[in-house]
């Protein structure tokens, strides 16, 4: 079947705004099509190639950021340190396995959200769900609910900005080897998960000396100044998804230039739906959200959809199943995949299926439950002969409390709502995953 970039507007379609001026959304659409893109498909095929890597155990991914980005959150600290705390994840988790860490944030583009109900009911007052910041505003009020097309520019603009610190942070400096020590003097100073990162950080200036008396001058070698922190997002909203998508002036493939990785959620992967319609023909790497009720047939069709070629690194099976299923729904998908010799990256999403309600009915995950499905992860791929390719979190490199659990963090269901500022969905704070970081590491070396 042909494809082009607006193809998937004859697919039914799941999780959209009904925007009720439609010139409206036409303009600002064309609008978005004359802006530059957000990122070069080089560097999206650049990612795919380190991408191969991780899908051959040579390498490992590690995703995260926010749940929903917010525009009233969007500043130069909240960029700044997430971007800290997935550095210092990536030294835990390079320094333990001794491999190539694989860097992507849910950032610069995560404002849009499935939901599981198109309206939210408050008090005998229903109104439209809040869709993410690009669609329509979080308080309760009619107004606020009401989808937005210009919202679309918003996004872009702030998408743009936090590229452009992002790039500054790592190719300017601030993630040189050399200042790995003060990665962690604001926010785990004088705890005892800041001293274990303080060791391991004297570890490595030990080493940077011996390089240096090697005669390796670190200011002069990229290797150890500079890194990569690719972008990614759930591509829910296709309007803004096409509007960005552009063909490539080297390969005259097509690729959405809104972020270098792009994934399917669970609730818009329909094999027949405009979202996988949209996918299949963009050249980017991707990935798909597999919950627990995917079944092996759906899962072997979707890939064969969407990466027909086999290729290595083009696709990413983000599993998010839950503690208390992985271990009896995820082995026989795994089987079914390998047993098809299919070539894809398996990570790890521990954060969606295990979400829960305190009798208060705040949303809440926890740490232990987390962890949980991580070890089942990477034990049911060990006992397969494959590969645990990555973890996918939902975190910030913000002070919050927003999940339970953790010797770092002993937050409470009682204390959640002491500083709990997500959007969405509960995130893992700053302690809480680089704590995790250091557990996955400790199961790297197990396995």
């Amino acid at each position: 079947m042909s494809w082009n970039p607006k193809s998937w507007r004859d697919f039914p379609i799941k999780q959209q705004p009904t925007y009720k001026d439609l010139d409206k959304l036409k303009k600002i659409e064309e609008e978005l099509r004359n802006y530059p893109p957000l990122i070069f498909a080089g560097e999206a095929r650049e990612l795919k190639d380190k991408l191969s890597l991780v899908s051959k155990g040579k390498a490992f991914l590690l995703q995260g950021g926010d749940c929903a980005e917010s525009f009233a959150n969007f500043n130069a600290p909240t960029i700044r340190n997430l971007f800290k705390v997935l550095l210092q994840m990536n030294m835990v988790l390079m320094y333990s396995s001794g491999k190539p860490i694989v860097k992507i944030g849910r950032i610069a583009g995560q404002y849009a959200k499935p939901r599981s109900s198109d309206y939210e009911e408050i008090n005998g007052v229903k109104l439209p769900s809040y869709r993410g910041d690009i669609i329509n505003d979080i308080d309760f009020t009619p107004e606020a609910r009401e989808p937005k097309p210009e919202k679309m520019l918003e996004a872009y603009y702030k998408s743009a900005a936090t590229l452009n610190l992002i790039r500054a942070f790592a190719r300017g400096g601030f993630a040189s080897l050399d200042k790995v020590h003060k990665w962690n003097l604001e926010y785990v100073k004088n705890k005892a998960l800041g001293e274990k990162f303080e060791d391991l950080a004297d570890k490595i200036t030990e080493s940077l000396k011996f390089m240096e008396a090697c005669g390796i001058d670190i200011a002069h070698t990229p290797q150890l100044k500079q890194t990569t922190l690719y972008t990614s997002h759930e591509a829910l909203l296709l309007n803004y998804e096409e509007a960005l998508t552009r063909k490539d002036s080297f390969t005259d493939e097509w690729y959405d230039c809104s972020a270098h990785f792009l994934w399917i959620g669970d609730r818009t992967r329909d094999i027949d739906g405009a979202h996988v319609e949209f996918f299949r023909g963009i050249k980017n790497p991707i990935g798909v959200k597999v919950g627990p009720s995917m079944k092996k047939d759906e899962l072997l069709k979707l890939i064969d959809k969407l990466n027909p070629k086999n290729e290595d690194g083009r696709l990413t099976l983000i599993v998010r199943m839950g503690a208390d299923k992985i271990s009896d729904m995820f082995p026989p998908l795994l089987r079914a995949v390998k047993e098809a010799g299919k070539n894809v990256v398996w990570s790890c999403d521990p954060m969606h299926g295990n979400t829960y309600k305190t009798e208060g009915g705040i949303k809440t995950r926890d740490f232990e439950k987390i962890l949980s499905e991580v070890k089942q992860f990477f034990q049911i791929h060990k006992s397969e002969g494959t590969y645990a390719g990555g973890i996918h979190l939902e975190m910030t490199g913000s002070d919050v409390t927003e999940c339970t659990g953790s010797i770092s963090s002993t937050i409470t269901e009682e204390g959640l709502l002491s500083r709990y500022h997500t959007q969405c969905d509960p995130r893992l704070n700053a302690d809480q995953a680089l704590e995790l970081a250091f557990m996955v590491s400790d199961i790297m070396k197990d396995i």
